[in-house]
């Protein structure tokens, strides 16, 4: 657990003196939120109906920007071999791995996304449920692209490879999400969709990171 505790405190001081990823990433996030209304139109009515999807799938879209260097920067200068050699089972170092990818990544989405809500005009009463659904769903986005991000290791032009992967298997994320935000929008029941997502990121968190390791094991054979 000490060693699982240091990689994440190494990934997150790298994030910081770095900072471009998780930076980029916000600002994606940002833009393409603001982007809509200038290609939809200003009309309030109609932004508050499509805010809940266009907050979603923005959320999907930047924390995709950020995976391709999950693993790749340690495979390149060979601390991802080290952490394989370690005692550490590969599949607690990938577990580590992600939660510093969602806290650089993840949580500042999750931190901005209430005034692009505002800005889009969504339903201030929707705005618990959907800080709510993003913190279940951005988990789950950083798990499963894990395993892609494993499965592209060392490939030519990993990132279009990691999108076309990872984005069918971000679809059902998209839709529980999105529905959960609508149910309190329309006054219908959001705990089932809240569930869901709840569920999607249990199975990940066991799955995820057993199949991420295997996968950077392979790469490193």
């Amino acid at each position: 657990m000490t060693a699982a505790a240091a990689l994440v405190r190494r990934d997150l001081g790298l994030a910081l003196r770095q900072g471009m990823d998780s930076l980029m990433a916000v600002l994606f996030f940002v833009l393409a939120c603001v982007l809509f209304p200038l290609g939809v139109g200003p009309e309030p009515q109609m932004l508050a109906r499509i805010a809940s999807g266009i907050i979603c799938v923005a959320a999907l879209l930047a924390a995709l920007l950020s995976l391709e260097r999950l693993f790749q920067a340690d495979y390149e200068d060979g601390s991802l071999e080290q952490i394989a050699l370690s005692p550490l089972p590969l599949a607690v170092a990938v577990l580590a791995k992600v939660l510093a990818h969602w806290l650089t990544t993840g949580l500042p989405l999750i931190a901005v996304s209430p005034v692009l809500a505002v800005l889009l005009q969504l339903d201030l009463r929707a705005l618990p449920v959907m800080i709510a659904a993003l913190a279940l769903a951005t988990p789950s986005l950083s798990l499963i692209g894990a395993v892609g991000a494993a499965l592209v290791l060392g490939a030519r032009r990993g990132g279009v490879l990691l999108a076309l992967l990872v984005l069918p298997l971000y679809i059902p994320l998209l839709i529980f999400a999105v529905s959960a935000i609508d149910a309190a929008i329309f006054g219908f029941a959001v705990r089932p969709h809240l569930m869901l997502l709840g569920g999607v990121l249990a199975g990940a968190s066991v799955l995820a990171p057993v199949t991420a390791a295997a996968a950077a094991r392979q790469a490193l054979t």
